[in-house]
């Protein structure tokens, strides 16, 4: 059943018709919060065009967390920039003209199989498992050219180097560079995947996976731009999802802007890596960034401020920032040619020259941050101090 709202309480029959099963039609105010309450398993609320847009965000900001398979989507006569800006900071699924009712039937579709996902999700994280659920880490610049990307093939290859079960996932679906940067020769893409949205498994997850010759897992952009429009939310959250339960820690690289994939990557995110670079833009970018990140209520404890060739002489200080944002920062990357060499090798830095200040500032980072190594003794380093245990009791014992 699909909740529908409007001040009259009537619902015009193409709408119901597109909305699909029974629609419940109410009223704003106590009515809606009673239907709400009565169906906990609705996925979808509707407002109409006549509905206060207001109601809608307030219900959605309220629902993010309460209830996060529940999708709200709002009905407008006309769409602008501003309208969409408020919709998304409140956490409305999708904005749609009342007019384009087959955008209405597919945004229904496509909430009530996020639902579905959610539900698989949050059963398998609450089934008891052998092995925990891995990490997801989103690398995000709202500013391009801060090398998000580096930091992001990096990170990753860094991780898989020391033995870890990484996956990196490349989410800038026009234009993404991490194939590139690693010189892969790719036979599938994520856009392989767009069949599979809604009943993703191990061996789906797999079959788009390219391995680069260091071992690192990778997922990458389609080749095409054109195709990148056949990504969904849904089949973000579910690729991410899969992977979670198949590799210790999933690195998503992202394009500079808050996407529909990005914003399903980062409702599905651990740990998220921000990475600006010392000048006003990338820094007031960042600070927008922020505010954004605590609109959709992701918390600041999972956030990891990153200055990215921190060491240019521009004016402008890792002090600055700190002042500007007040906020710590957690990784200072210095400046160095040889990290375009590297990508030009297609080479990962951390791979290339293990021992190089970029390489040690990064590979710090994602053992720091990313993976704490293990504090836990190896089977000798057991042995031998159950030894020295074992003969310090004895020559402590009274005789």
């Amino acid at each position: 059943m699909t909740i529908y709202v409007d001040p009259t309480g009537i619902i015009p029959d193409e709408l119901s018709a597109v909305i699909g099963g029974s629609v419940q039609v109410v009223e704003l105010g106590s009515e809606l919060e009673a239907a709400i309450g009565a169906n906990p398993s609705e996925a979808v609320v509707v407002f109409s065009a006549d509905a206060d847009e207001h109601e809608a965000f307030g219900l959605a900001t309220a629902q993010r967390v309460m209830r996060p398979q529940l999708a709200v989507i709002l009905l407008r006569r006309r769409v602008d920039a501003a309208l969409l800006g408020a919709a998304m900071r409140a956490g409305v699924r999708e904005v749609i003209r009342e007019a384009s009712v087959t955008a209405l039937a597919e945004a229904c579709l496509r909430a009530r199989s996020l639902a579905e996902q959610v539900g698989r999700h949050h059963d398998a994280a609450q089934a008891p498992s052998g092995s925990p659920a891995g990490k997801v880490v989103t690398v995000f610049s709202a500013k391009g050219g801060c090398g998000k990307t580096t930091v992001a093939t990096n990170i990753a290859a860094a991780l898989a180097a020391d033995k870890r079960r990484v996956c990196l996932v490349d989410l800038d679906l026009p234009f993404g560079d991490v194939a590139i940067m690693l010189q892969l020769h790719l036979e599938r893409t994520i856009a392989d995947a767009v069949a599979m949205t809604g009943h993703m498994d191990e061996l789906g997850a797999r079959s788009i996976v390219s391995t680069h010759s260091s071992g690192l897992d990778v997922i990458v952009a389609p080749l095409e731009p054109a195709d990148a429009e056949r990504i969904t939310p849904a089949l973000v959250t579910d690729l991410l999802g899969q992977l979670k339960s198949m590799y210790e820690v999933v690195v998503v690289d992202t394009p500079p802007a808050f996407t529909e994939a990005v914003l399903a990557a980062l409702d599905m995110t651990d740990l998220y890596l921000l990475v600006a670079t010392l000048d006003i833009s990338a820094v007031k970018n960042l600070k927008l960034t922020l505010e954004m990140l605590e609109m959709l209520n992701h918390s600041i404890d999972k956030q990891r401020i990153i200055v990215n060739r921190s060491d240019a002489k521009v004016g402008l200080t890792v002090s600055d920032v700190q002042q500007a944002l007040r906020r710590s920062i957690s990784a200072e990357i210095p400046s160095s040619r040889d990290v375009p060499a590297t990508i030009n090798k297609g080479v990962p830095l951390v791979l290339e020259q293990p021992n190089h200040p970029v390489s040690v500032a990064l590979r710090t980072l994602a053992t720091r941050d990313i993976c704490p190594r293990q504090t836990t003794m190896t089977l000798a380093g057991k042995a031998a101090h159950a030894k020295r245990t074992s003969f310090l009791r004895r020559g402590s014992a009274p005789a």
